[in-house]
């Protein structure tokens, strides 16, 4: 309470004193002070929702989406035993939704194998098509495994990527021309 007094009494001073040079001073000094707790309620990106579920449950991302403010990560352990849903608030904060630990290994051998995880999948998809990755999944259709990259544009409309899990190489699937598409 003291110290509130010494300041208010110190800032009360200086406006007197410099007028509105120390005004804009202190008004930037509050803003400096300030600005560290903005930059910790930003919004996570998917690259940071996964950084965030793999840090609470070790292992590789299968599937990340957004719904909302809150991404839902799906991980499963690198002995292909064990697989938990997560949920990433906007904030970073990880919430486990649900976990199992009696997974057959051989379900995700060939994810686990992988060269090319989710997190690079959503940057190569990002770099082929510019904007925000939204949503990867790890997919097998008739043998053939490849991430399933969905990536929305500025314009809010969402581009389709396939991204080989061996190469990294992209190549498009389509695009959702729907631009209310919050999925």
């Amino acid at each position: 309470m003291k110290r509130n007094m010494y300041i208010s009494a110190a800032v009360s001073v200086v406006l007197i004193a410099g007028g509105p040079v120390a005004a804009a001073a202190a008004a930037t000094a509050d803003t400096a002070r300030t600005a560290p707790a903005a930059a910790a309620r930003a919004d996570v990106d998917a690259t940071g929702a996964a950084e965030a579920a793999l840090k609470k449950y070790p292992g590789v991302v299968e599937s990340l989406d957004k719904d909302g403010s809150v991404w839902h990560v799906d991980v499963i352990t690198k002995d292909g035993k064990g697989h938990a849903e997560l949920e990433v608030a906007s904030n970073g904060t990880v919430t486990q939704v649900s976990k199992d630990t009696n997974d057959d290994p051989g379900e995700y051998k060939a994810l686990l194998a992988a060269k090319v995880n989710a997190q690079q999948a959503m940057k190569a998809a990002v770099a082929a098509h510019p904007g925000q990755a939204w949503a990867v999944e790890w997919d097998n259709d008739n043998g053939a495994t490849y991430w399933h990259v969905e990536v929305k544009d500025s314009n809010g409309k969402t581009w389709n990527a396939h991204v080989d899990p061996t190469t990294g190489k992209v190549t498009a699937s389509g695009s959702d021309s729907d631009s209310d598409n919050n999925d």
